[in-house]
């Protein structure tokens, strides 16, 4: 019960700050557009990754010269993209959840999620590695990974789901703007931040 705790815990605080992919997921929340299978996505992801780590897949990085510089570069110049594309949106604006452009396909939402987690270099420091080399620490690796596959379940459903609870804020056009100006930004803060350090 320890092992699943620490897993919990641990998972919840790698994942709970605002970042690309949780951004997204939060926009398809508040546009009720295709939310199951993005958090699906998001929470089966991370549960391969996870298992991976525990595995001891970690060493992997480590073990491949240049794997990590390559997935930081893909990561950077997808961020980039989409954080241009998230700006022209706000620049634009006159989007509000009863009058704005629809939300894209099924297989668009799924690519850019799949995109947003795979393309992200931290996901693999964090979740693989980091993750792996805790669970090390504990006997009962497989309650530990449990746990954290869990907190990943529990952290995507909600903040899917749960962003419905703001959709009367989200009717105005200018809370897209913002929010649109907010994400696009914090995009581009992380591909800087995987391109200079």
């Amino acid at each position: 019960m320890t092992a699943a705790l620490a897993g919990f815990a641990l998972g919840l605080s790698l994942i709970l700050a605002i970042g690309a992919q949780n951004a997204f997921v939060l926009r398809q929340g508040l546009r009720r557009a295709h939310v199951l299978p993005v958090v699906l996505v998001c929470a089966l992801s991370d549960a391969l990754l996870i298992a991976a780590g525990v595995a001891g897949f970690g060493a992997l990085t480590k073990a491949i010269p240049g794997l990590e510089t390559a997935m930081r570069l893909f990561g950077a110049a997808f961020l980039i993209w989409y954080g241009a594309r998230t700006l022209r949106a706000a620049w634009k604006g006159g989007e509000a959840l009863t009058a704005g452009p629809e939300a894209g396909s099924l297989r668009t939402a799924i690519l850019t999620c799949l995109a947003f987690t795979w393309l992200n270099p931290h996901v693999y420091l964090d979740t693989v590695v980091l993750l792996g080399a805790v669970s090390a620490q504990y006997d009962d690796r497989l309650s530990f990974a449990l746990g954290a596959m869990t907190a990943s379940f529990a952290f995507f459903f909600a903040l899917g789901y749960g962003a419905r609870l703001l959709a009367p804020l989200f009717a105005r056009p200018q809370a897209w703007r913002i929010l649109d100006l907010i994400i696009g930004l914090t995009m581009w803060a992380i591909a800087a931040k995987l391109l200079f350090g």
